[in-house]
C-alpha cells in the first residue's frame, strides 16, 4: 500500500508546484502601473456623467417615485444621501471641496439660507427657475429656490374649539389655552423658523412675551406634527401648531379624522411659509445635471400627482400654475406672511436663544 500512494504523492506535489509559479507568473501585471486600481472617492461620477448627487433632508418615501421619474426623462441617475438639516450643513462643511454632493435638499428655508451663507452654495443663473418660482420663494442671489411650499399653522379639534376663537400664533399666549396646548419643541426647526419669523414681523421684546405666553400656558411638548394631531384627535390637547400637510395625509387615510385646520394671522400679516426647496453645491462636480433637477422640479416635476412634488405629501407647489392636491384644495385660500423667508436662516441662533431665555422648551 505505501508504494501504491508514491505516485499520487507525486502528482500533488507537482500540481502545488505548478499553482505557485502560476500564480507568480500573475503577480506582476495585477501591480502594473498601467492598470491602476479603480478611483474610491465619493463624488466620482459616472463615466457619461449623466448622474447627480443630492443631499436630502427630506426623508418622505413618496420623493423616490419622482426621482425615478427624472431619471426617466432626462436619462440622468439621481444618488440620494439622506440626514437630517443640521446633520448635512455639518457634513457639507466638514468635506468642503471634496464634497460629493451637487444638490442640498433641505426641508427648510433656514437651513438653504444658512447654507448659502457659510458659502456651501453656489449662484445659478437660470431664466427657468426665475420665471417659475416667485421671488419671496427664492434667494435673492439665486443660490436656492423653494419647490413646495408649507404652511405652519394652527390645527384644531372642533368638538372642542370655535374657530371664532381662533385667530394668530400670539393669541395662544392668552391664559385661556392652559393645558390645552399641542406645540412642537424650541429644537426642532419648524419651531425655530416660526419664531424668527416672529422676531421679523413684531421685533425680539413682543416675540419673547408672546413666547413667554406659550411657556406659561403649559403645553405638551411633542416633537411628531403627526403625533401632535394624533393627540388631539384622541382628545389630549384641544389646539396646536403643525405644518399643514400633516392634516392633509391623516385626512387621505380617513376623511373623517376629527381635527381642522385655520389659517393664523389672516387679519394681520398672513400665516407663516416655509418651503422645502434645493440648492446647487459650491464644489459640484456635475453642476449641469444639478441646475436641470432643480429646473425639472420646478417645472415638468410640479403637481399634486405621486409622481411630481410635492404629490402625494399634500403641500402647495411653489409653482403657481401646478395644481394642488384635491384635500389640500379644500383647506382654502390663504394670505401668506410676506416676509422674506430668508430672514428665518438669519434670525434662527436669535430665535433659538430666545426661547431658551423665555422657558419655552
Amino acid at each position: 500500500m505505501a508504494h501504491s500512494q508514491k505516485p499520487r504523492t507525486m502528482l500533488t506535489l507537482f500540481a502545488l508546484v505548478c499553482a505557485v509559479v502560476l500564480a507568480g507568473c500573475a503577480a506582476p501585471q495585477a501591480a502594473s502601473p498601467t492598470a491602476p486600481a479603480a478611483p474610491t472617492a465619493p463624488a466620482a461620477p459616472a463615466a457619461s456623467g449623466q448622474v447627480v448627487n443630492v443631499y436630502s433632508a427630506r426623508h418622505y418615501g413618496t420623493m423616490e417615485s419622482v426621482f425615478q421619474r427624472f431619471t426617466a426623462d432626462t436619462g440622468i441617475e439621481v444618488r440620494l444621501s439622506q440626514g437630517s438639516v443640521q446633520s448635512l450643513l455639518e457634513r457639507l462643511k466638514a468635506e468642503g471641496s471634496q464634497t460629493p454632493a451637487d444638490v442640498f435638499f433641505s426641508i427648510d428655508a433656514g437651513g438653504l439660507a444658512l447654507a448659502a451663507e457659510e458659502g456651501l452654495l453656489q449662484p445659478v443663473e437660470s431664466a427657468t427657475l426665475v420665471e417659475s418660482i416667485p421671488a419671496n420663494l427664492r434667494d435673492a442671489q439665486n443660490r436656492w429656490f423653494g419647490l413646495t411650499q408649507r404652511v405652519r399653522t394652527i390645527v384644531y379639534n372642533p368638538a372642542k374649539v370655535q374657530p371664532s376663537e381662533l385667530s394668530t400664533y400670539e393669541a395662544l399666549a392668552d391664559p385661556q389655552w392652559k393645558d390645552r396646548l399641542c406645540m412642537r419643541p424650541a429644537s426642532h426647526v419648524y419651531t425655530q423658523s416660526l419664531v424668527a419669523s416672529m422676531i421679523a414681523n413684531l421685533g425680539p421684546e413682543q416675540a419673547a412675551t408672546v413666547v413667554q405666553g406659550w411657556a406659561a400656558n403649559n403645553p405638551q411638548f411633542i416633537d411628531s406634527d403627526t403625533r401632535i394631531l394624533e393627540t388631539i384627535a384622541a382628545g389630549g390637547c384641544d389646539v396646536g401648531i403643525t405644518n399643514h400637510y400633516y392634516l392633509g395625509r391623516e385626512l387621505a387615510k380617513s376623511a373623517d379624522f376629527p381635527v381642522k385646520v385655520f389659517w393664523a394671522n389672516q387679519n394681520e400679516r398672513g400665516v407663516h411659509v416655509n418651503i422645502s426647496g434645493m440648492g446647487v453645491t459650491a464644489a459640484a462636480r456635475n453642476k449641469d445635471n444639478a441646475v436641470k433637477l432643480i429646473e425639472w422640479m420646478a417645472t415638468e416635476g410640479q403637481g399634486g400627482d405621486a409622481e411630481s412634488l410635492p404629490g402625494g405629501n399634500h403641500e402647495f407647489p411653489a409653482n403657481a400654475s401646478a395644481t394642488p392636491h384635491e384635500i389640500i384644495a379644500g383647506f382654502g385660500s390663504y394670505k401668506p406672511d410676506p416676509i422674506a423667508i430668508s430672514e428665518y436662516g438669519r434670525l434662527q441662533a436669535d430665535a433659538v436663544k430666545l426661547m431658551e431665555t423665555a422657558g419655552y422648551r
